[in-house]
């Protein structure tokens, strides 16, 4: 069954990759639901899945949105003093976000996380038009970035609301800073470099508070559960590039209409789950 597992999340791997790329969404959206699916096949106990997954989704997020990011820099997708501007509040918020999640029950953690992806998934499906008439701005154009309080704000309560999903956060800057007139790419870029920032910090957090759990299966770093982080990683970080480059002749906005409906059918699943 481990073998299974950790098969399995190397084809996971693939399609978060590619996700992180084309959506700016670090894979956590999909990372988490099947984790939730496949943890217990281990005989993980039921009060330590949720915590598991979404630790584990964080730290595969680390590797992918490196590689996303550095993607999106190479094609200008980084209007870096927007970028600088949310880090540091998405660290702060991304710890704290941990050791939240450490103190809820699993219950109170899924429905967290579900409504929060149907309400997303709801707004990123709204907006997406509106997004598709942002003019490009260069990456010096202020007069059209959000105030500095308001990005920090933004990015804290990204920063602790993506910690307690187990995302990278693409899924709440990519709307919000749509509705700042930022455009599509630049906030598919901001949003992977920022989702690096929520997972170094986030799974920090899990693991220091999962740090002497008891009854945590073999092959755990605190929350995080080694083997399906291997197995996903060895092919997400490939397939960000390709995400990229595809998210350059694909119709994106086409794409997210899609993925914005698939976000809400799986929060649907894991309320009434």
């Amino acid at each position: 069954m481990l073998l299974s597992i950790f098969i399995i999340c190397v084809l996971l791997g693939s399609v978060v990759g590619f996700s992180a790329g084309l959506l700016g969404i670090g894979g956590g959206l999909i990372i988490v639901p099947a984790l939730v699916y496949l943890l217990p096949q281990l005989g993980i106990e039921p009060n330590l899945v949720m915590p598991m997954a979404l630790a584990t989704s964080l730290a595969t997020i680390v590797v992918t949105s490196l590689s996303a990011a550095l993607a999106h820099h190479r094609n200008s997708n980084i209007p870096w003093p927007l970028a600088k501007q949310l880090m540091m509040a998405i660290a702060l918020g991304s710890l704290l976000g941990a050791f939240i999640a450490d103190m809820l029950s699993v219950v109170a953690l899924k429905n967290t996380f579900a409504i929060a992806v149907f309400l997303l998934s709801s707004y990123m499906f709204i907006t997406i038009n509106r997004a598709k008439k942002n003019k490009l701005i260069n990456n010096n154009d202020d007069e059209k970035l959000p105030q500095n309080i308001i990005v920090k704000c933004i990015g804290f309560f990204t920063g602790i609301l993506a910690s307690l999903m187990g995302i990278a956060g693409g899924a709440i800057l990519v709307p919000i800073l749509s509705y700042f007139k930022v455009p599509l790419r630049q906030c598919i870029g901001v949003a992977t470099v920022s989702g690096m920032v929520v997972a170094i910090f986030g799974v920090s957090g899990y693991v220091i508070a999962g740090w002497g759990e008891e009854n945590l299966p073999k092959y755990s770093l605190g929350y995080v559960y080694l083997p399906a982080l291997l197995g996903i990683i060895i092919t997400s970080s490939l397939f960000a590039p390709i995400g990229v480059k595809a998210a350059s002749k694909l119709p994106v906005s086409t794409i997210k209409k899609a993925f914005a409906i698939f976000l809400m059918l799986v929060a649907v699943k894991m309320i009434l789950s």
